[in-house]
């Protein structure tokens, strides 16, 4: 296994849609093992989810574990939502790819999602509460939006020079 390089805002890259995934690679072992490689550069990070397009990989797949204990790794291959609560519920979010910043942003509380698994199966899942935000959260990327894009201009922008800031101090 191998850790991937993780890519940071304000990288254009991010704003990439990701393109389907195509059935006969779920499969593969050059896949597979790029799902392996994505759930140990999460758990390194560490976080709860990893979109493909946030290591350079533009195609429809996520990684994610909420489990305290990180033993219950999914993976959601070509994801749609199928329904959405009306509610909304409020998270205080974070992002591997907009490191140290946090935000409180409003999503659905429950979804139904559609989705292909590891084993190229097609499955449903009923997901709520911090499961249902994740993969909210996850699908966005592959939309080419980060979580950010939900705050003000203003705030964003406070985020730019915030990440800037920081950079500097590192180099």
């Amino acid at each position: 296994m191998a850790l991937l390089p993780i890519l940071e805002f304000p990288d254009p890259r991010l704003r990439t849609k990701a393109a389907p995934v195509d059935a006969a690679e779920v499969t593969t072992p050059v896949f597979q093992q790029l799902l392996d490689d994505m759930f140990q550069t999460m758990y390194e990070a560490p976080g709860i989810g990893l979109a493909a397009s946030q290591v350079d990989v533009h195609k429809r797949f996520m990684v994610i574990d909420t489990s305290e204990e990180r033993n219950t790794p999914m993976v959601f291959i070509n994801p749609q939502i199928v329904s959405a609560s009306e509610g909304g519920r409020v998270y205080q979010e974070g992002c591997l790819s907009v490191p140290g910043i946090y935000a409180d942003v409003t999503r659905a509380d429950s979804i139904v999602v559609r989705f292909i698994d590891r084993d190229g199966k097609q499955q449903e899942l009923v997901a709520d509460d911090l499961l249902a935000t994740c993969i909210q959260h996850e699908m966005d990327h592959l939309d080419g939006k980060l979580f950010i894009d939900y705050l003000s201009p203003l705030k964003r922008e406070m985020v730019r020079k915030k990440l800037a800031k920081q950079r500097k101090h590192v180099a």
